[in-house]
């Protein structure tokens, strides 16, 4: 038997003796969900009727906390169960929202310190991970590379408002005892970051054992490739649960929320000071922001990071009002045609 407990899977939510059990999603493919059950590992479809025809369940995703019917063949996963947080981005390839992982406690949002450092990004990465209710912390790697490192620490400090910035390397081992406080049994740590930043590097290092396959970088524009081929979850040896991720270097914005807010608060309180309400902050009188930034308080490029990330965050939230209507009659083919196409195998390709 596996005390799914291990696998930070809250008390709270297991149910009373019946006949679905409850799991956690540690993989996810195309039509396809692995899990870890109090029988074990497991592999899983969704039952229909919940997710389809009745309709009202969010689609499981890595980290995720289910009910599964066991079976002798696939599972089926008949129930998600309530998020305390979830991390999702815009699908540039659809147009659609795409789940990236639940129920993490922290989300490492990680930038190697050579020429992948961006701050636009590292603002991205921050206001969504605001947003899904999980505290951010930003780490910084390969601070082993010759150099002085300390003006991008000083930039990446700037932007991160109240989420911690460390400065480390998984080679050295330099800075790596400031993460002790984030990684205690039970935890659930997600690493999000572009291919080539380190994320497999550092998650071996805290493993202390090689768990994940580690890339070669481009030397000439510090470009790695994709070792991580989808969304999994590890259990290590010291209880800590991490969940690492394919390297994303454009991260779509899906609906930012309160994201927005927490992750530029130096934008936020001038917002609502302008000398009319409809002010556009382009060349109206009494504008505050034109004022802040006129004096120094607010720099010009924090603004107009504001304004790309509110309009992503705007359009895709009338995107996905759109997207809801048909979408059950759209689903429901998707998921016949991948169940059919697996049916039988014991693995089927990772997305």
């Amino acid at each position: 038997m596996t005390d799914i407990k291990t696998y930070g899977f809250p008390e709270e939510l297991i149910p009373p003796e019946g006949p679905a059990l409850p799991a956690r999603v540690t993989a996810v493919f195309k039509g396809r969900w692995q899990l870890i059950t109090p029988e074990g590992q497991q592999y899983a479809t969704l039952k229909t009727k919940e997710y389809i025809y009745e309709g009202g369940q969010e689609f499981p995703t890595t980290g995720d906390y289910v009910l599964a019917l066991p079976a002798l063949g696939d599972w089926q996963i008949v129930k998600t169960l309530p998020r305390r947080s979830f991390f999702s981005r815009l699908d540039g390839w659809h147009g659609t929202e795409q789940a990236v992982a639940a129920n993490m406690d922290v989300v490492f949002a990680v930038q190697s310190l050579n020429e992948n450092f961006s701050l636009k990004r590292l603002e991205r990465y921050l206001t969504l991970s605001w947003n899904s209710g999980a505290r951010p912390v930003v780490l910084l790697t390969k601070a082993d590379l010759p150099g002085d490192h300390g003006e991008m620490l000083r930039q990446a400090e700037a932007v991160a408002g109240d989420a911690p910035v460390f400065a480390l390397s998984s080679k050295t081992g330099q800075g790596m005892d400031q993460l002790a406080p984030y990684l205690r049994p039970g935890v659930t740590a997600a690493f999000l970051g572009s291919s080539g930043v380190g994320k497999s590097s550092l998650i071996n290092a805290l493993a202390g054992e090689e768990v994940m396959s580690v890339g070669g970088v481009r030397e000439y524009d510090s470009a790695g490739r994709h070792t991580t081929t989808h969304r999994q979850l590890l259990l290590l040896k010291s209880g800590l649960l991490v969940i690492d991720t394919p390297g994303m270097r454009e991260l779509g914005m899906w609906d930012a929320g309160e994201g927005l807010s927490t992750a530029f608060p130096d934008v936020e309180k001038f917002l609502g000071r302008c000398r009319f309400t409809d002010c556009k902050h382009e060349s109206e009188p009494g504008c505050a922001i034109r004022a802040a930034i006129d004096s120094g308080e607010l720099s010009k490029e924090r603004w107009e990071s504001y304004k790309q990330l509110e309009l992503e965050s705007d359009r895709s939230r009338r995107l996905g009002a759109r997207m809801k209507q048909g979408q059950p009659s759209r689903t429901l083919a998707k998921s016949r045609r991948q169940q059919r196409k697996y049916k039988g195998k014991n693995f089927p390709g990772a997305y």
